[in-house]
């Protein structure tokens, strides 16, 4: 089956199936810290990466060009890119527009994840067919960050490869959310199977193993986890609270 057909019947092309199929079924750990932290360092990310593969991790979820290119020369299993870029006149930040979302994949991202809510963006594209033309030109994976069921199902229409939970509770139509958004996970399985049968991939919440394993057992096709493996600073803040000599 070549590209076209794959296209047409809903199938991957040749050329992504093998990099999901390292995915499927497995964890991936998002390796990130705040702009004003001293562990966003591409050299403390791609140290975090490694980690990560050596344990087990099937993919990281890596931020920024430099991290991801740090991080490209350090691990072998697959990167998923965003870069956050805050915009005046919208609240789409993750990998907002076509021409970053081409600099990661130079970069070494092997997957290019974006903000798929149904929010303006900053150039004021429209999602559906920004979605279309980065699954057609970039050569790699496109995984759809959202926040509802509907914009899952229009995104995987869209021709998504992945779609995630990630902004659910994060945007305002959500907010409040309780998470991990494990009824959303479900719905959305329920929902995309058939639509080019992208795989559903949770993330946001997740805190304990035994959610990973709901996750799967409701047919997630991964799992992200990020702060409860590597948020150092909140983790540390938590444990010092408790202590009789608070955090000042």
């Amino acid at each position: 089956m070549d590209n076209e057909e794959a296209k047409r019947s809903g199938a991957l092309p040749p050329r992504l199936a093998p990099v999901l199929e390292q995915l499927r079924g497995g964890v991936i750990v998002s390796c990130q810290a705040p702009d004003d932290s001293p562990l966003n360092d591409p050299h403390v990310i791609s140290a975090m990466a490694l980690a990560a593969q050596r344990q087990g991790a099937v993919g990281v979820r890596i931020n920024g060009p430099e991290n991801i290119r740090a991080t490209r020369a350090r691990v072998s299993i697959p990167i998923i890119g965003i870069h956050k870029v805050v915009a005046p006149n919208s609240p789409v930040y993750i990998t907002p527009t076509r021409q970053i979302a081409e600099r990661l994949r130079d970069c070494g991202a092997d997957i290019i994840a974006l903000d798929a809510t149904h929010r303006p963006r900053p150039d004021g594209a429209s999602i559906g067919p920004l979605l279309a033309q980065l699954r057609a030109t970039l050569g790699i994976p496109v995984m759809a960050d959202i926040a509802r069921e509907e914009e899952g199902i229009a995104a995987a229409e869209a021709g998504a490869d992945l779609v995630a939970t990630t902004l659910a509770g994060y945007t305002d139509e959500t907010r409040g959310t309780p998470l991990p958004a494990l009824d959303l996970v479900d719905r959305l399985v329920r929902a995309l199977d058939g639509i080019g049968q992208p795989g559903v991939i949770c993330e946001g919440g997740i805190e304990t193993p035994a959610q990973v394993a709901r996750c799967f057992a409701l047919g997630a096709f991964a799992v992200v986890v990020g702060t409860a493996i590597t948020g150092i600073e909140p983790l540390a803040r938590r444990f010092t609270a408790a202590a009789p000599r608070p955090p000042a």
